[in-house]
């Protein structure tokens, strides 16, 4: 509950500087905050899906399933966003970032695929502000590395399925994701976040499937029901709706700060792998994943406040 205390007044402080805190700029938050939360569910339950589905086509499933629904929802503006700059966004940053992600969640540990997901905000940050888009105080910055330490903690750890190379792969796909965090809010100005993540949604499918078909061949049927329930849930909740939440929200908040909610991903995925899954969690991961919070909470405290003592 701190960490959402420590973002709404984020969110304030940077909403005053354009004019007042609005009703829109609220719901922009509750928005944030529940996509950070569903996202954080996608890892734990990507590991799940991965036992029926193949990384390329799981992507491709999550996606298929998503984006006729989402384009329902905004078939009027579905014109206004087919354009080729939308297209191409959608399948690096839904596409690649998630064919990627899967990759390295298949090789990793879910405990460790969600703390890697922690540098989103840093990377966020630095590529805004080498745009000349945004100007990050001390504090912040040293809440960035100090999540970022704990970050490569983790992963120096292993243990529990965890491997080097699939906690790079995450990272690469971090990477990219960052990128597509800072140029999207150029892309839904003025256009429908529903029917521009929909077109985005349909460009990332089509990305993914070649690779699938290529690289994996045909699926094969399920052999358990888990698998089965769990990419329903991802398609649904952790696609759909997370991902129009999001665009909902980066409609009407600067990048810098809807990167920052990103921070709930590790959170809740590192507790789910860890609690859920059975993972194994070892004193040095313990201390990485706390110095990841104490990141956030460094991170996302807004001026004139000290940052809570305590990372939980």
């Amino acid at each position: 509950m701190k960490r959402y205390v420590s973002f709404v007044a984020q969110a304030k402080h940077i909403s005053g500087e354009h004019g007042g805190m609005h009703t829109s700029n609220r719901t922009a938050i509750l928005a944030l905050a529940a996509a950070g939360v569903l996202w954080g569910l996608t890892v734990p339950l990507s590991k799940v899906s991965l036992e029926w589905l193949g990384p390329a086509w799981l992507a491709v499933v999550r996606f298929a399933v998503a984006a006729p629904l989402l384009a329902v929802i905004g078939r009027a503006g579905l014109r206004r966003a087919l354009t080729p700059g939308i297209v191409a966004a959608g399948a690096l940053g839904f596409g690649t970032v998630i064919v990627l992600q899967n990759i390295g969640i298949e090789r990793t540990s879910a405990g460790h695929a969600a703390l890697v997901v922690g540098t989103a905000p840093v990377l966020v940050a630095l590529i805004a502000a080498g745009l000349g888009e945004s100007a990050a105080r001390p504090i912040t910055w040293t809440g960035y590395g100090i999540a970022l330490l704990g970050v490569a903690l983790v992963a120096w750890a292993g243990g529990g399925g965890a491997t080097v190379l699939g906690d790079a792969i995450v990272l690469a796909s971090v990477a990219v994701s960052a990128v597509f965090v800072v140029i999207q809010p150029r892309l839904l100005a003025g256009r429908d976040p529903a029917a521009v993540t929909a077109v985005q949604f349909a460009a990332g499918a089509l990305l993914a499937l070649p690779i699938a078909a290529l690289v994996e061949g045909a699926p094969q049927a399920p052999t358990a029901v888990a698998p089965v329930v769990a990419v329903a849930a991802l398609a649904v909740a952790g696609t759909l709706l997370a991902f129009w939440l999001f665009a909902f929200a980066q409609a009407r908040v600067p990048a810098e700060l809807a990167g920052a909610f990103v921070n709930l991903e590790p959170v809740v995925g590192a507790a789910a792998g860890w609690l859920v899954l059975d993972e194994q969690a070892g004193t040095v991961q313990l201390a990485g994943a706390a110095a990841v919070l104490v990141g956030i909470a460094l991170s996302t405290t807004p001026p004139g406040r000290c940052p809570s003592p305590s990372p939980a």
